[in-house]
């Protein structure tokens, strides 16, 4: 690995390490490791499911879609994910009385048990990873995510990027792209 970049190598990238996404993608990688084998490993749910379990325990019952929606998710793998926490017995699903197309979804009396469980530990992680970092530190690493995910979500409204990925083919795995041709 090169020298870690500086701002001007951020702002001028001249190699991987110099690409934000890059060193974002390192910084997590290097620590969610940890988190992914206590969630998966100790509690036998996956990623996703934590983060669904993690959002019904603040917010309670609702909607599948709104659920979705909250996590970033297409509908599709959340679908899938409450599938399977439903056959855990993690989360309860019901049908909505007036429109009988949406799914209602709580956490069941073990999710919120498995919830009280996990979160402490995985909080003990977060606090972990942070030690011997300042606080001044912290509140201007958390301004800089909230600055990187309003212009994250400024650029994606305005498509900034024109290229779709067509999952329902294979996206690339299937076929190289050729520009140009």
């Amino acid at each position: 690995m090169q020298a870690f970049p500086n701002a001007g190598a951020l702002r001028a990238p001249r190699s991987l390490d110099d690409l934000l996404l890059y060193r974002l993608s390192c910084a997590i990688r290097a620590s969610s490791g940890m988190a992914i084998r206590m969630v998966e490993g100790g509690f036998g749910v996956t990623r996703r499911e934590w983060g669904m379990i993690g959002m019904l325990s603040q917010i309670g019952e609702v909607k599948s879609s709104v659920l979705a929606e909250r996590l970033h998710l297409d509908r599709v793998r959340t679908s899938r994910s409450l599938g399977s926490l439903v056959r855990k017995k993690l989360v309860e699903r019901r049908q909505d009385a007036v429109d009988g197309r949406e799914v209602h979804v709580r956490l069941s009396p073990s999710g919120q048990q498995l919830f009280a469980d996990l979160f402490p530990r995985i909080a003990s992680l977060n606090v972990d990873l942070l030690d011997g970092i300042d606080a001044a530190h912290i509140d201007g690493l958390l301004h800089c995510l909230r600055r990187l995910e309003l212009r994250g979500s400024e650029l994606n409204a305005r498509g900034f990027v024109p290229e779709k990925a067509d999952r329902r083919l294979g996206g690339t795995r299937h076929r190289w792209p050729r520009h140009g041709a």
